[in-house]
């Protein structure tokens, strides 16, 4: 299975990207190939035009590398930290370029912050941009509290929580994938 993660987060002392690395290993670890798409590696122009806006072969390198990639994509994880009750500008503008690219696959949401509440609040924003842009929301999410001493410098949980959170997120993240998988393989509505 290939899952990337969109990452959202370009601040210097980001926290946020050892819950991703340590969510690519998980993925990993189960046999996937799961890239970090990480904004401050994929630096994306802010939304003019989207990939589908542009001519056959004249979008830039970045965008055709990534619609390449999320083409291939059987699903998608979503890691967001919560900024101002929402979702990073960095992981909008990641998301907005594309469209037609994420139809008909799964996407789980991963989110945290800084409190205890993990993130939620920029969970719900991702419960409706997701669905717009053409992806399929899983029911659970995996929610981590306090990102600043969730994860040692290997970027392994500090809290049992995460992994047995975590391993439940990834059974149910699965059988999405799969189910989606089987049916886009019968045809899609358009």
């Amino acid at each position: 299975m290939f899952i990337p993660l969109l990452y959202g987060s370009v601040r210097t002392d980001r926290q946020g990207i050892r819950a991703a690395r340590y969510l690519a290993k998980r993925l990993a670890q189960r046999g996937c190939q799961a890239p970090i798409i990480d904004p401050m590696e994929y630096s994306l122009p802010l939304l003019d035009k989207m990939y589908k806006e542009f001519a056959p072969g004249t979008a830039p390198a970045v965008m055709e590398e990534l619609a390449e990639m999320y083409r291939r994509a059987d699903g998608f994880i979503i890691v967001s930290g919560e900024y101002n009750h929402s979702i990073p500008p960095a992981l909008s503008n990641l998301i907005d370029h594309f469209m037609e690219e994420y139809f008909w696959r799964p996407a789980g949401i991963a989110c945290y912050s800084g409190g205890r509440f993990g993130g939620v609040r920029a969970a719900m924003q991702l419960r409706a941009m997701l669905p717009e842009v053409g992806m399929i929301t899983i029911p659970s999410l995996l929610p981590i509290a306090s990102i600043g001493t969730a994860f040692d410098e290997n970027d392994e949980p500090t809290a049992a929580y995460i992994d047995e959170q975590t391993t439940k997120f990834f059974d149910e993240f699965m059988w999405f994938v799969q189910a989606c998988k089987a049916q886009r393989a019968h045809g899609t509505p358009y």
